[in-house]
């Protein structure tokens, strides 16, 4: 059993798959505070949902009186992780990196105190160390620590290859440098413990060989599991694509809905991982039946929403949810598309505004939809594929398009 705060916390809560030392760290943890870090790629603009158990984890070790490095893949963008993809990620230019890295900083602001105390977060970029390597240097350096056997073992190289998918060198060299992230990391920060999903368990376990055999400096590695909903489906995903943390990428009712639509069997699980609500609290709301599931869906997506963005915002889509099902009203909060008014006089195809409003992947996906009675426009039923949503449709200047009784979007003439 852990005694730091830290471990106690995760581990009730879902977070702990692996530790590499769990006794030792546990150990760390209870002699002052621990330097930890995880790394992101910059490949968007915004971190999603996928992404909320790592900014969990972070948040945790600071409430409990650790210090999170955040480290952004400034350097490791360039070459992109292979972990988990069956294809190469595509090579982004300096310019987009430096855009994606301004968008992610404004999402770990809702998350973190970043500070120059003892526990505040810091924000470190790989580049720093990575961008002005003399590869002959580093890999008669570094290279040599690396066994080209034990680097196809790992999941991230052998799923790949089991799959016949093209690896490029280029990829290969990521865990490399990963570990060589965690090495410096160690010595220009006094970090001591990587923290990653569990696809990363191989690359953080370099690191600290890599540490262990240059420096004789001992590091730890953490992992949390990889999450996917009760019916299988992968965490994060909907029609109309990833659920984004930034406002600029989805607004905060869209964010609300997606935790308000978690399925039954899930809302335990994501109240202890997804919130900071007491367990005993949590403990009660997984226990309600029916129709009272519903208030614990509800008390889950306002405590998401209000971590991820603002009590307001929060309040904000609780209230617009409310008119939409309860009223019957449009609700102001809704999501929403423009298209111009000489299109919309012509007539738009239905399954065109639902693939628009992301309320649905395609336009086969939408034709499905209405097809199977799905598909709402004004809250009246749409069964004909091809129906045309005109100007005879706005009410005052906004037709409501909806998907299911959930999902709603408002189109607005311009």
């Amino acid at each position: 059993m852990s005694k730091s705060e830290f471990l106690k916390e995760i581990t009730q809560r879902g977070f702990l798959h692996q530790c590499t030392d769990l006794d030792g760290l546990d150990q760390q943890l209870m002699s002052g505070p621990v330097i930890a870090y995880i790394g992101f790629d910059c490949t968007a603009d915004s971190l999603h949902v996928g992404h909320l158990m790592s900014i969990m984890t972070l948040r945790w070790l600071q409430k409990t009186g650790h210090k999170p490095i955040v480290l952004m893949g400034g350097g490791t963008t360039k070459i992109g992780d292979p972990s988990g993809r069956d294809d190469t990620r595509q090579l982004l230019g300096n310019e987009d990196i430096a855009r994606n890295m301004a968008g992610i900083r404004e999402v770990f602001k809702q998350f973190l105190t970043f500070g120059d105390g003892p526990t505040d977060a810091v924000m470190v970029n790989n580049a720093d160390w990575l961008d002005d390597l003399n590869y002959i240097t580093f890999l008669r350096d570094f290279g040599c620590h690396f066994s080209v056997n034990r680097m196809l073992s790992f999941d991230s190289v052998r799923l790949r290859l089991e799959r016949e998918q093209p690896l490029t060198f280029l990829e290969f060299n990521y865990m490399i440098l990963q570990a060589y992230d965690f090495l410096e990391l160690s010595r220009r920060h006094n970090c001591l413990l990587q923290l990653g999903g569990s696809d990363q368990w191989g690359n953080i376990v370099n690191g600290i060989e890599l540490a262990r055999r240059l420096d004789h400096k001992q590091l730890f590695g953490l992992t949390t599991p990889l999450i996917t909903t009760a019916s299988g489906q992968k965490m994060g995903k909907t029609a109309g694509g990833a659920v984004w943390l930034n406002e600029e990428r989805l607004s905060s009712y869209e964010y609300w809905q997606f935790w308000r639509n978690t399925e039954d069997a899930d809302v335990g699980r994501f109240l202890r991982l997804f919130t900071e609500l007491p367990i005993e609290e949590i403990e009660r709301l997984e226990k309600l039946e029916g129709q009272e599931i519903n208030e614990a869906k509800k008390v889950l997506a306002d405590a998401a929403t209000t971590l991820c963005r603002s009590e307001e915002d929060a309040r904000h889509a609780a209230e617009t949810a409310r008119q939409t099902f309860e009223e019957g009203q449009s609700g102001e909060g809704l999501p929403r598309i423009t298209v111009a008014r000489d299109r919309l006089s012509g007539g738009i195809p239905l399954y065109e505004l639902l693939r628009e409003a992301g309320l649905s992947k395609s336009n086969g996906d939408a034709r499905r939809l209405i097809k199977g009675g799905g598909a709402r426009v004004n809250d009246a039923r749409v069964e004909d594929e091809g129906y045309l949503v005109n100007l005879n449709d706005l009410d005052g200047e906004s037709v409501k398009i909806s998907a299911g009784r959930k999902r709603h979007a408002l189109v607005e003439a311009a």
